[in-house]
């Protein structure tokens, strides 16, 4: 019966990918995903698919739920007022204008800018996409460049260094491991600084090899697009300093907060410094949100579909590691021999494949693998920056929703729109993970 176990385990993976390629909503292919390593695995399908324990479907979605709502409402809520404000459009107007508009590389680079700051504010990926790539097509058509090449900028900048690998960084993915290591945002700082740097300087790179490689052969923007240049609408718009100014707030808060509080602040200082820079916002851009009630309320709305949608890969994830046939990856994993850092990394590499989620991987990862590595030795915060890392180097994947979302908003596919932005992401982040357990080792 253990192997009829562990074959359901891989039909359950099978199942929850093909169910998101055929896109049918995580909240849906979660459950019947999960339905099919329940009865493969004998297990009581009312306990395991309702009961509200932990490892429970709706046990383990409430609980993320109740741990992780207050981020995703406030993050939420300042992207609205930044994105009704015209704040994000001010700020990449800005950059892409000292940056110039005339030489393609550096159009290229100056759009991987305008993501990190925008992300590394707190500004979630899916709006920095809608603020971005509407510039972006204007740019790449002025110039006549591939379209296909918006991948690599826009993923190195949203969804690598500023995602995971920073400290500081104010993403989710960086405040999960916090609630179960009691670490801080700037966990394991000096070598997640060093591993940033490898991954902007791969990404970089690679950037300009896939330009040059396009260029020589001879393609245009016309090559990958069908021609169509979205206007975006003449406004009065903030300035740039008023801009960026909530974004640069919530930073210096969440990271003076992280470095000197006590564990009471740093585990707490992220809802300070969010609720800061929305209450900034709306003094800041007053004249440019005529009502601010309806931004606050399409706001914080925009909170629920994320966060239901992550907690059904956490609650999939949740089941299926508590299935009988789950303990024979589990022991393959965690056996492989070597620093139990690399058994750490392979483990969230793996489960973020699964979910397509690097956040709901570490919702997965986190409270049922901490006290493992805590017993191995291993120092919490090259746990917490080691696993953020690795939630990220497989999240790209067929299924994953933001991928979808790229895709449709670029109008690229698949074929065209995949593969620059997978080794984009892959091999940048699993470059940062080596460098920070080879530093993390000497120096905590």
């Amino acid at each position: 019966m253990e192997i009829i176990g562990s074959i359901g385990i891989i039909l359950g993976v099978i199942a929850i990918i093909l169910f998101a390629l055929k896109e049918i909503h995580i909240t849906v292919a979660a459950p019947l995903a999960t339905l099919i390593v329940v009865l493969l695995n004998q297990m009581d399908i009312v306990t395991f698919m309702l009961g509200s324990e932990s490892g429970n479907f709706m046990g383990a979605l409430g609980n993320y739920i109740v741990k992780f709502f207050a981020i995703f409402l406030l993050g939420a809520v300042l992207a609205k007022f930044m994105e009704e404000s015209g704040a994000t459009i001010s700020i990449a107007d800005f950059i892409l204008k000292k940056f110039g508009t005339q030489n393609p590389y550096r159009v290229l680079v100056a759009i991987f800018i305008v993501a990190v700051i925008l992300t590394y504010g707190g500004i979630s990926l899916f709006v920095v996409m809608f603020a971005v790539i509407p510039l972006a097509r204007t740019l790449f058509k002025k110039l006549d460049i591939a379209w296909n090449l918006i991948q690599i900028p826009v993923w190195l900048g949203i969804g690598t260094v500023t995602m995971t690998i920073l400290p500081g960084t104010p993403a989710i993915q960086n405040v999960i491991p916090i609630q179960f290591l009691g670490t801080s945002l700037v966990a394991a700082a000096i070598p997640s600084i060093a591993g940033a740097l490898g991954c902007t300087a791969f990404g970089l790179f690679y950037m300009k090899y896939c330009l040059n490689k396009s260029l020589k052969a001879g393609e245009t923007y016309a090559t990958y697009a069908d021609d169509v240049e979205e206007s975006r609408a003449e406004r009065e718009l903030p300035g740039f300093f008023a801009s960026i100014l909530p974004l640069v707030t919530l930073i210096i808060i969440a990271v003076l907060g992280s470095t000197f509080g006590n564990e009471f602040v740093r585990k707490n200082v992220i809802y300070v410094a969010l609720i800061v820079a929305i209450l900034l916002a709306v003094v800041l851009f007053n004249k440019h949100i005529p009502d601010k009630i309806r931004t606050l309320s399409i706001g914080a709305s925009g909170s629920i579909a994320p966060i239901f949608a992550t907690a059904s890969a956490v609650a999939f994830g949740s089941v299926l590691m508590a299935a009988p046939g789950f303990e024979f990856f589990s022991n393959l994993i965690t056996s492989i021999p070597g620093d139990p850092l690399i058994s750490l990394t392979v483990l969230t590499a793996c489960i973020s494949a699964i979910t397509g989620s690097s956040s709901g991987t570490l919702g997965i990862v986190m409270p049922n693998f901490t006290d493992f590595y805590l017993n191995a030795g291993i120092h919490p915060e090259l746990i917490h920056r080691v696993a953020a890392i690795a939630s990220n180097i497989t999240t790209l994947v067929p299924q994953s929703g933001v991928l979808l979302t790229f895709l449709a908003l670029t109008k690229l596919n698949h074929k065209n729109g995949f593969k620059e932005a997978f080794i984009t992401v892959t091999v940048g982040c699993a470059i940062a993970v080596v460098i920070v357990i080879v530093l993390g080792k000497f120096m905590l």
